[in-house]
């Protein structure tokens, strides 16, 4: 009588769908990953850092030096 029989699974997976709907099924699974994710980290002591774009910064001419320099960031 418990939840080993997948009818059951297949059930309560549709009264979720029903309820939340689709579109918000994917939100609720993503805040709830990263929620998970913190919770161990700050269990174990870790600190991740999210890594932005391994991208180089865009290079612009000075035109007086003819030399590259990297582009100041937008504020």
């Amino acid at each position: 009588m418990g939840l080993e029989n997948p009818l059951h699974i297949a059930i309560i997976l549709l009264v979720v769908l029903m309820v939340f709907g689709a579109k918000r099924l994917p939100e609720m699974g993503k805040s709830l990953g990263s929620g998970l994710r913190g919770f161990k980290d700050s269990l174990s002591g870790e600190d991740h850092v999210a890594q932005i774009s391994a991208e180089p910064a865009p290079q612009r001419i000075d035109a007086s030096t003819d030399q590259r320099t990297p582009a100041a960031p937008v504020a």
